[in-house]
């Protein structure tokens, strides 16, 4: 299903487990954000179609972390720049910033584009995510969560709702 957030942001979420998907039409760039699991490749496709966008024109595919429920469609964007915390000074484009925010993953990163912020599974809209997995550092999530206090957006994009 597929939720306008604003003029060129749509979230898109499904049937069963999966994160959110996020879609950003910014000018000439289509930047998706997370691509949610395997078992919802077809309604992620689905959903594409209906905003008139084919796999092949997303530019950007910006990942929060790399669990499993957020990079399972990552094949389906040949032509995209996968962007991570590995690589994330080489996605350059205004009007986005990019926040570290180890806690839920050593890896995970949030962005905001604008007033919407794509947290990921580090900050939902009621409570954190777990940092209970052999992935986690929960020491660092209240230093990741006080520097998202002072962030300032008007939409909170989450990785689950």
């Amino acid at each position: 299903m597929i939720t306008n957030l604003k003029p060129n942001v749509w979230q898109i979420y499904f049937k069963q487990f999966g994160s959110c998907v996020y879609v950003v039409r910014m000018g000439q760039y289509n930047i998706i954000i997370d691509t949610s699991t395997k078992e919802n490749e077809q309604e992620l496709l689905h959903e594409l179609k209906k905003l008139k966008i084919e796999p092949r024109d997303i530019h950007f595919v910006l990942l929060t972390h790399k669990h499993f429920d957020h990079i399972g469609n990552l094949d389906l964007f040949p032509n995209a720049n996968i962007i991570s915390k590995e690589n994330i000074k080489q996605f350059i484009l205004p009007r986005w910033r990019v926040y570290e925010t180890p806690g839920h993953t050593k890896d995970s990163i949030c962005f905001l584009y604008e007033d919407v912020l794509f947290s990921g599974d580090t900050l939902f809209n009621m409570g954190i995510g777990r940092t209970d997995l052999p992935e986690s550092v929960p020491e660092k999530m209240q230093d990741s969560l006080k520097k998202l206090k002072q962030v300032n957006y008007e939409f909170l994009a989450p990785g689950h709702i």
